[in-house]
């Protein structure tokens, strides 16, 4: 089986948030690789090859994981917990977006080891615009820990 690995993983339940990402993502014309899941339990399972994605090739992660903290099931900060402790994904590059303000939250995303803490502004363009800076960022500007030389030479070039 192949399987289309996405650029960047969003877990975040709140719908009309997935909407705008998914257009700032399409309108700045990011990548058409992205996946979203609503809840920490379905991330989990999904990264680490568990329950509906039991078989899928764990060796191949997402380029980002945009992590909103408040999440069904499994909140955000133990699905990074998670993330963080586990071989497979300890360097996969996570990005907390979330409306949290709180500073034990901050603090300790960053102490899980969180590439980014973002709090999600609160106007559209705002919002709009801090989501393509992701996306400009992660999948365009970063040399992710799975590519070669010939891939980062690529990208930087064309």
């Amino acid at each position: 089986m192949i399987e289309d690995i996405p650029d960047i993983l969003i877990v975040d339940a709140e719908k009309t948030d997935v909407e705008f990402m998914l257009e700032a993502l399409n309108k700045h014309k990011l990548t058409n690789k992205i996946k979203v899941l609503q809840d920490g339990g379905n991330a989990l399972d999904y990264l680490f090859a568990a329950g509906e994605y039991l078989g899928r090739d764990t060796c191949k992660q997402p380029k980002v994981i945009i992590l909103d903290l408040k999440l069904p099931m499994v909140n955000g900060i133990e699905v990074l917990r998670r993330v963080r402790s586990n071989e497979m994904t300890k360097i996969t590059p996570v990005v907390v977006f979330t409306s949290s303000t709180k500073d034990w939250e901050r603090i300790e995303c960053y102490r899980l080891g969180a590439n980014s803490y973002i709090v999600k502004p609160v106007d559209y363009d705002s919002f709009v615009r801090t989501i393509a800076e992701i996306g400009f960022y992660w999948t365009l500007h970063n040399v992710h820990p799975g590519e070669t030389d010939a891939d980062s030479s690529y990208k930087h070039h064309r």
